[in-house]
């Protein structure tokens, strides 16, 4: 079955860190760009951060930048999410997605055509 699994998600205080994985199973994540998005209740989907099919290339949602850190390991088939200095408005719902692209700051606006998306991990972060 061809899919990508996050997981790493769970209820952490302000302040805190967390990391998120996205794992594919079924096909290699070689080839592809993968983006970190998330939607928090009530508010529309928002582009985290997406990195470059090598890893060379990223970008970052300035809401993030300085805290948030994407990386990948293509020998595990595995996407990271550094999340550090948490805080409550990053409470939501976080999904990965992949595209066979490399134009990852088109890739990381809602909407962008993906091949693939997860079903998502849950980040709370309490004040």
């Amino acid at each position: 079955q061809l899919q990508l699994v996050e997981s790493g998600g769970g209820l952490v205080q302000s302040g805190g860190s967390l990391r998120l994985s996205c794992a594919a199973s079924g096909f290699t994540l070689d080839y592809y760009a993968v983006g970190w998005f998330r939607q928090a209740p009530g508010k529309g989907r928002e582009g985290v951060s997406c990195i470059s099919s090598s890893g060379g290339s990223t970008n970052y949602a300035d809401s993030v930048k300085g805290r948030f850190t994407i990386s990948r390991d293509n020998a595990k088939n595995t996407v990271f999410l550094q999340m550090n200095s948490l805080k409550p408005e990053d409470t939501a719902i976080y999904y990965c997605a992949a595209a066979p692209t490399d134009t990852i700051q088109a890739m990381c606006v809602p909407g962008y055509v993906m091949d693939y998306w997860g079903k998502g991990t849950l980040v709370t972060v309490s004040s």
